[in-house]
């Protein structure tokens, strides 16, 4: 018993440290969604990219969704069954009786504004107006009330919050003046200042502690498919590593999904200010504060978010599978 649980460990620790050449095994295919273009997605897109997909094993192909609510339908349903969504979105489809959890922490804080159309620079401007999120029932749905509430106006009241979609389309929106204002990040947000338009209200300086976008699976899938799971987790943490060690592969990442027409100084803008550890934590835990947040949020519009507690909505075994073995620090330790 003894002998085999030594050989068990070692095997496991060969693996840990020694991933799966693709040239020496068929690698498994998995569909994998993400929510939105902007630099929450990176960890996915770094590890298709740069290969480190491939090197887990995992033969991934991205599918774009437009905002975590549509995302996280397409992972209930089984048409991804692993997806980069936000916190609001799978807490929401748990609620309502699906096994979505996550697995991985992605962003757990948020780096958003409240950019006004043309002309518009203050706050009270916003009265009366429009307000561009992606999906209703998505993070920007929540972040949008938040603020909104922050800066004393009343959602869907005093500001009227519309579906609009992703990133760039709801910059395009406030940019031609078809909404008063928009939720938006880098690098959309970004460009919105090059073109003139004024931040009316910041969400990162309000302190607000948020599980953002994240990796996120179904607890069945975990059950049927649990190293499938494990690869893709490592392959997370091997992917946020080399967006920490990486800049040019992360920027040209970037670049590529973001499409044309983002300048090198406005990529490298985003990088910047996205890669730090209080968005992007080089241990990928998913925040249990943030998702309180979240949860605090969803109660206000659904009582059975009132007794709900944030465990409900993690499998952490992952993450401590990789923490406890030294692989996370071994990752940063290496020149």
């Amino acid at each position: 018993m003894r002998r085999c649980a030594f050989f068990c460990a070692i095997a496991y620790l060969t693996w840990l440290f020694f991933p799966i050449s693709p040239a020496s095994a068929q690698l498994t295919r998995l569909n994998v969604g993400y929510s939105a273009v902007s630099a929450d997605q990176l960890p996915a897109w770094v590890a298709k990219d740069t290969g480190i997909f491939a090197r887990n094993g995992l033969d991934v192909q991205l599918i774009f969704f437009t905002g975590g609510t549509t995302a996280i339908l397409a992972l209930v349903s089984g048409d991804v069954p692993i997806t980069q969504v936000s916190g609001p979105g799978l807490v929401n489809s748990a609620l309502a009786g699906s096994d979505a959890v996550f697995v991985a922490a992605g962003i757990i804080s948020l780096n958003y504004v409240l950019m006004g159309k043309p002309g518009i620079k203050t706050a009270e401007q916003l009265r009366g107006g429009t307000l561009a999120i992606s999906r209703f029932g998505s993070a920007t749905d929540s972040i949008a009330r938040f603020a909104l509430r922050k800066i004393g106006l009343t959602p869907g009241k005093e500001v009227t919050i519309v579906q609009v979609g992703s990133g760039p389309e709801r910059l395009s929106a406030v940019l031609t003046g078809r909404v008063t204002a928009a939720v938006i990040n880098p690098p959309s947000s970004f460009i919105a200042e090059k073109r003139g338009l004024a931040i009316v209200a910041d969400v990162a300086q309000m302190g607000l502690v948020f599980q953002h976008t994240g990796v996120a699976t179904t607890r069945r899938f975990i059950k049927e498919h649990p190293e499938t799971v494990r690869r893709y987790v490592r392959a997370h943490v091997e992917a946020v590593q080399k967006m920490w060690t990486d800049k040019e592969a992360t920027i040209k990442a970037l670049s590529k999904y973001m499409g044309s027409g983002v300048d090198r100084e406005t990529l490298e803008k985003s990088y910047d200010n996205v890669m730090t550890e209080a968005l992007y934590p080089k241990k990928q835990y998913p925040s249990l504060e943030g998702l309180k947040t979240v949860l605090e949020d969803i109660s206000e519009r659904d009582p059975r978010a009132k007794t709900a507690k944030p465990e409900q909505f993690v499998d952490f075994s992952f993450i401590k599978e990789l923490d406890g073995s030294g692989f996370i620090d071994g990752l940063y330790k290496k020149k």
